[in-house]
C-alpha cells in the first residue's frame, strides 16, 4: 500500500519523540549500567563512553529485535486498530512522547527511573485512549502481555540481587578469605571470561537476531557454539590475560603496557625492574589519599577514618566493640554543616572545577572561557546587549553540552558532603564494608572491564529493542499504509540509529544520573562491582531471551543491594537512596501513562478512540446470532441500505438453516439537530426473529 502522506507530520513528530526517548534512555539507564564500573575506579568515564559505543551496538544488532517485537506488538493488540494505520501511528507517537518527556524530566533532576517501564506505561495509557481498555493485553499472553512485563518489576531486582550475591560470595570464599588472596585472585581470573563468553554467546545464538539467521538453529548447534566460545575465551585468557596480570600484580612490573599481553606465557619469564617492589598500585578506595585527590574531592570529602586507608580491614567486620568505636570516632570528627553552608560548599567546589576546566587547552576549555568572559548582563534577555551576548554564547553552550560530561567529577558527587545527613549516612554505610587488599582490587579492575562490557552488551540487547519498538511500529504504519503486522521484523538500520542515540545520551548527559548511583547505595570496589555487573547482565539476558522488556536500572540496583548485603549487615546499604529509587519506579507508571493519554487526546481528540462496532443480537429457535457493524461512512453522506452492510459477522447458526439478515435504517426525523449525520436506531428489520441493539447506537455516526 501507499505511504500515508497525510500523516507524514505525525511520523516526523513521532520520530523526534522516539529519538528523545532513546537519548534520555541513554542518559538514565545506560548511566546506571556503567555507574558501577566508574564508581569502582576500574574504568574512566571516557573509556566507558568508548566501550558503550561498541557493546551497545553489538547487543542491539544481535539480540535487540526480540524485545522490540514485544514493545511493538505485545502491549496493544494489533487487531484492535482494525486496519486503521493512522490511529496506530498516532498511538505510538504519543507513547514515545509520554515516555520521552517523563524520562527527560527525571534525568534533568537526577531521578533514577526505568526507561523501559516509562515506555510500557505510556503505551498502556495511549492504548486505553485509542482502542479502549479491551484493546490492551492485560494478561500474561505467553510472556508478552502487561502482566508478564510488570511481573518483572518485582522479579528482576530480586533475581539480579541473588545472582550478584552468589557471584560475590564465590569471590569472597575462594579469594578474599584466603591467606594468599592475591595469588588466588590471579589464578581464578579466567573463570570470569568463561561466564561472560557463555552468557553473551548464548544470548546471540539462542533465538537471536532473525536478520542474522540465528532464530531457528537446532539445540546441538546452540550448545556447541555456546560452550565452544565460553571455554575458548577461558583458554585464551589463561594463555594471555593470566600471565599479564601475574606480571603486573604479583611481580609489580610497572613497565608493562597493554600490547605486552600478546606475549602470553613468555611474560612468566620476564624479569621485573629492580625497583618494582616500590611500584605504586592505583588506589581503589572510595576516597583517595589527599596527595592524589583533586581540589574538589578535598573540598567535599567524607571524614571517615575507614576510608583513608584502603588496605585496612575494617574492625567492625570482626569486633562489635570496634564497630561502636568507629561510629563514635566518625560522629566526633564531623561538625554539622547548615544548608546555607552546604550550598556554599557545592558552589565553591563547582567554581573551582570550572576554573580548572578553563585552564585546559581543549574545546571544552575554550567554551568555558567564552561563557566566563561573556556573562549575561542585568535586565531581561530581550535587552539588546543581552541578545548580543546570548548569540556569542551559543557555540560555547553547544560545546559544553557535548563535552562537559567527560570532565565531570563523578566520585566527588557520590561521596556526600561532610556534616550533612547524606554525608553522615554515607560514612556509616562505608564503615560497615570490609576493605580488601588493594592488590586484589587492582586485579579485579581488569576483570570488571570484562563484566562492564558484558553488562553493556546486555543493555543493548534489551533496552535498545525497547526504544526502537514504537519507532519501528510508526515506520511500518506510515510506509505501508496499514497497521504494523504482529510478526513484522524491525529494520536493522532503525536499531543502529537508536543504539547510537542511546550512546550519545550517555556520553553527553549520563553524568547527571551517574552521580547519584554507585557509591550512593553501598561501598564499591572492583571485586564488588564486577559481581554486581555480572549479576545484572545474567538477569537482563535471561529476561531478553523470553522477550520480557526488563529494566536495566532495576537489575543493577538489585545486584548492588545484593552485593552490599554480603557485608553481613543491613547497615551496609543506604536504604534511603534505595527507597527513593524504588519510589521513582512506582511513580513512573501513572506519570508516563497520563502524559501519553494527554498527548493522544490533545493531538487528535476526535481520533482518540476508535469507534466500537455495534452489536446486533437476535434469537431464532433458541439460537443466538451476533452481527458486528462498524460505521465507516462520511457523516455528510445520506445513509442508504449499503451503509449497514456488515463488515464482520459472527453467528451460531442451526444446521441446515442459512438465515439472511436485512438491515433497515431509521427515518429522517430521528436525526438530531446538534449532531448532523447521527441516526438513532430504534429497531432493525430482520427477516426472521426479533432483534435488539446493544450499546448506544444513537451515539454512532454513519
Amino acid at each position: 500500500m501507499a505511504v500515508l502522506t497525510d500523516y507524514t507530520y505525525v511520523f516526523a513528530l513521532g520520530t523526534i519523540f522516539a529519538l528523545l526517548e532513546a537519548f534520555n534512555n541513554g542518559a538514565n539507564d545506560v548511566a546506571n549500567a556503567w555507574a558501577t564500573s566508574v564508581s569502582s575506579r576500574s574504568i574512566s568515564y571516557r573509556m566507558a563512553m568508548m566501550a558503550c559505543l561498541v557493546f551497545e551496538m553489538l547487543g542491539a544488532l544481535t539480540v535487540g529485535a526480540r524485545t522490540a517485537s514485544t514493545i511493538k506488538n505485545g502491549i496493544i493488540d494489533a487487531d484492535s486498530f482494525r486496519d486503521n494505520a493512522g490511529v496506530q501511528l498516532l498511538a505510538f507517537a504519543c507513547a514515545a512522547a509520554g515516555a520521552g518527556i517523563w524520562v527527560m524530566y527525571c534525568s534533568r533532576n537526577s531521578i533514577t527511573v526505568s526507561s523501559t517501564y516509562s515506555l510500557v506505561s505510556s503505551l498502556v495509557g495511549v492504548g486505553i485512549a485509542t482502542v479502549g481498555v479491551k484493546g490492551v493485553r492485560w494478561g500474561w499472553y505467553d510472556g508478552n502481555g502487561i502482566g508478564a512485563i510488570f511481573a518483572g518489576l518485582l522479579m528482576a531486582p530480586v533475581c539480579s540481587a541473588a545472582f550478584g550475591a552468589i557471584i560475590f560470595m564465590l569471590i569472597k570464599v575462594t579469594v578474599h578469605m584466603r591467606t594468599n588472596c592475591v595469588t588466588w585472585a590471579v589464578w581464578t581470573s579466567p573463570f570470569f571470561f568463561l561466564i561472560a563468553g557463555t552468557i553473551c554467546t548464548l544470548s546471540v545464538v539462542y533465538k537471536g537476531s532473525p536478520k542474522l539467521g540465528l532464530d531457528q538453529k537446532p539445540a546441538w548447534f546452540i550448545a556447541a557454539v555456546t560452550l565452544g566460545v565460553g571455554f575458548g575465551l577461558c583458554l585464551l585468557s589463561a594463555l594471555f590475560f593470566l600471565p599479564f596480570v601475574h606480571a603486573r600484580v604479583i611481580k609489580k612490573d610497572y613497565t608493562l603496557r597493554w600490547w605486552h599481553v600478546f606475549q602470553g606465557p613468555l611474560l612468566f619469564r620476564r624479569v621485573p625492574p629492580p625497583d618494582a617492589y616500590a611500584a605504586r598500585i592505583p588506589n581503589y578506595a572510595v576516597v583517595q589519599h589527599p596527595s592524589s585527590e583533586t581540589e574538589s574531592v578535598r573540598e567535599l570529602k567524607v571524614l571517615s577514618p575507614d576510608l583513608r586507608n584502603p588496605d585496612r580491614i575494617t574492625p567492625s567486620a570482626y569486633n562489635p566493640e570496634a564497630a561502636d568505636y568507629d561510629k563514635m570516632s566518625i560522629r566526633s570528627e564531623i561538625v554539622p554543616v547548615t544548608q546555607q553552608r552546604y550550598r556554599q560548599l557545592i558552589k565553591k567546589a563547582e567554581d573551582r572545577h570550572h576554573a580548572n576546566l578553563r585552564r585546559k587547552n581543549s574545546p571544552l576549555g575554550w567554551a568555558m572561557r567564552v561563557l566566563h568572559d561573556n556573562p549575561m548582563g542585568a535586565g531581561s534577555i530581550h535587552e539588546l546587549e543581552n541578545l548580543k551576548t546570548f548569540f556569542k554564547r551559543i557555540p560555547a553552550m553547544i560545546v559544553v553540552g557535548l563535552f562537559y560530561g567527560a570532565e565531570y567529577d563523578i566520585h566527588t558527587a557520590q561521596i556526600g558532603i561532610e556534616g550533612t545527613p547524606d554525608g553522615l549516612r554515607m560514612s556509616r554505610v562505608y564503615s560497615q564494608a570490609t576493605k580488601y587488599p588493594n592488590q586484589v582490587e587492582y586485579l579485579y579492575s581488569f576483570i570488571q572491564i570484562i563484566t562492564a562490557c558484558t553488562a553493556s552488551f546486555a543493555h543493548g540487547a534489551n533496552d535498545v529493542g525497547n526504544a526502537v519498538g514504537v519507532w519501528a511500529g510508526m515506520y511500518a504504519a506510515w510506509s505501508t499504509g496499514k497497521p504494523a503486522a504482529a510478526k513484522e521484523s524491525v529494520p536493522l538500520w532503525q536499531i543502529a540509529v537508536i543504539a547510537l542515540t542511546l550512546c550519545f545520551g550517555f556520553i553527553t548527559y549520563g553524568y547527571n544520573i551517574m552521580k547519584v548511583m554507585g557509591n550512593k547505595i553501598t561501598y564499591h570496589s572492583p571485586s564488588r562491582g564486577s559481581s554486581m555487573e555480572m549479576g545484572a547482565a545474567i538477569t537482563v539476558m535471561v529476561f531478553s531471551q523470553y522477550k520480557l522488556p526488563v529494566s536495566t536500572t532495576m537489575c543493577i540496583t538489585g545486584a548492588t543491594v545484593g552485593v552490599g548485603l554480603c557485608n553481613g549487615t543491613l547497615k551496609a546499604v543506604n536504604w534511603n537512596r534505595v527507597g527513593l529509587v524504588v519510589l521513582s519506579w512506582f511513580f513512573t507508571v501513572p506519570c508516563a501513562g497520563l502524559i501519553g493519554v494527554s498527548k493522544a487526546n490533545f493531538v487528535a481528540p476526535e481520533q482518540a478512540a476508535l469507534p466500537q462496532p455495534l452489536t446486533l443480537i437476535w434469537s431464532d429457535d433458541k439460537k443466538i446470532f451476533r452481527v458486528h457493524i462498524q460505521d465507516n461512512v462520511d457523516p455528510s453522506d445520506k445513509p442508504d441500505e449499503s451503509v449497514f452492510e456488515p463488515l464482520l459477522v459472527f453467528s451460531i447458526m442451526p444446521q441446515g438453516k442459512e438465515p439472511r439478515v436485512e438491515f433497515g435504517f431509521a427515518q429522517p426525523d430521528h436525526r438530531t439537530a446538534d449532531t448532523p449525520g447521527a441516526v438513532g436506531w430504534e429497531s432493525w428489520n430482520i427477516e426472521r426473529g426479533s432483534a435488539g441493539v446493544s450499546g448506544n447506537p444513537g451515539a454512532h455516526t454513519c
